[in-house]
C-alpha cells in the first residue's frame, strides 16, 4: 500500500483519491480567469473540498499547449495569496503546489502547501530535486518532453510507454538518490503526445505497477476527450468520467479533477467491484 506524508498528516492510497484543480491563471485550456479573486478561489476551494477531494492542486502557470510563459515573479503573485488564503481558511486541506521551478516550490511550501507537482520532473529547473529533498514532501514527476511552448512538436516515439518506463525508472533513481521519500508519477497526458497516443498510454496503463510508485492521472476534459467526440472543453464531462474509470480501473492512485463529484461517484462505484 503507498502513502504520502503530507505535512506529518499521512495518506494512505489503499482507496484512489481525488485532486481537485485550482488554477489561478487566466489562460488554462478549460477554467482560465474562473478563480482569479480570492472570493472566487476560496468558493472553488470549498466546494471541492466538501465534494471529497483529498488535495487541492494549485497553479499560477498555463501549460496548455502553446500557452505563453510567465516570469517567476508573475507566478508567485498569483499562486502565494492562492495558496495563504485557503490555508488560513482551510487548515486541513491538503495542497499541492503546481510548478516546475524550484523557487516557487519552496515560496508555496512556505505559505502552507504540503506537496510539489511538477510538469517536467526536475528537466525544466537543474534546482527542483534538491529542493524537493530539502523541504521534504511529496513530489509528483510528469513525463514531458520540451516545454509547454514546444511539446507538440516532439511527439515522436518508438515504443511509448517503454520509453516512458525508462523516463520514470531514471527520474525515481535521481530523486530517490537526493533523499526524496515519497514520489509519484504522472504519465503526462497531453504533453509531447499525439491523441493517439494518449488512447495507447492508457490501454497500458497497467504497466506503471512497475515503478511501484502510485500513479497520478491528468486527463480531465483534455483534448484527446473533446476531440474524439466531436463536441467542446465544457461538454466533456461524460467522456473524461468513462476514463477515469479506465485509469482507476488500470491501477490510478490519484485523480487529478476539474470536477471533483463525478470524480468521487466514480471511485465509490469502482470500489464497489469486488476484488
Amino acid at each position: 500500500m503507498h502513502t504520502l506524508n503530507c505535512n506529518g498528516k499521512l495518506i494512505e492510497l489503499n482507496e484512489p483519491k481525488v485532486m481537485g484543480i485550482v488554477n489561478v491563471t487566466p489562460d488554462s485550456f478549460y477554467d482560465g480567469g474562473k478563480t482569479v479573486t480570492k472570493r472566487e478561489i476560496l468558493a472553488q476551494a470549498e466546494r471541492m473540498l466538501s465534494e471529497g477531494a483529498t488535495f487541492l492542486d494549485i497553479g499560477g502557470y498555463s501549460s496548455r499547449p502553446g500557452a505563453s510563459a510567465i516570469s517567476e515573479t508573475e507566478e508567485t503573485e498569483r499562486v502565494l495569496p492562492a495558496i495563504e488564503a485557503i490555508a488560513k481558511e482551510f487548515p486541513n486541506a491538503i495542497l499541492s503546489i503546481d510548478t516546475f521551478r524550484s523557487k516557487v516550490a519552496k515560496q508555496a511550501i512556505a505559505a502552507g502547501a504540503a506537496m510539489v507537482n511538477d510538469i517536467s520532473g526536475g528537466s525544466l529547473d537543474p534546482y527542483m530535486l534538491d529542493a524537493v529533498a530539502s523541504l521534504q514532501v511529496p513530489y509528483c514527476m510528469m513525463h514531458m518532453r520540451g516545454t509547454p511552448q514546444t511539446m507538440s512538436s516532439q511527439t515522436n516515439y518508438t515504443n511509448l510507454t517503454k520509453e516512458i518506463l525508462h523516463y520514470f525508472s531514471e527520474k525515481i533513481a535521481n530523486a530517490k538518490q537526493k533523499g526524496i521519500n515519497d514520489l509519484l508519477v504522472d504519465p503526462g497526458f497531453g504533453f509531447a503526445k499525439t491523441r493517439q497516443q494518449n488512447f495507447e498510454l492508457l490501454s497500458e496503463l497497467e504497466l506503471f505497477s512497475s515503478l511501484e510508485t502510485p500513479v497520478l492521472i491528468g486527463i480531465s476534459r483534455k483534448s484527446m476527450i473533446y476531440k474524439t467526440l466531436d463536441t467542446t472543453v465544457e461538454n466533456a464531462l461524460n467522456g473524461t468520467t468513462a476514463l477515469h474509470a479506465i485509469a482507476l480501473f488500470k491501477g490510478a492512485s490519484i485523480l487529478r479533477v476539474h470536477d471533483v463529484k463525478p470524480a468521487i461517484e466514480c471511485v465509490t462505484l469502482l470500489k464497489n467491484l469486488p476484488s
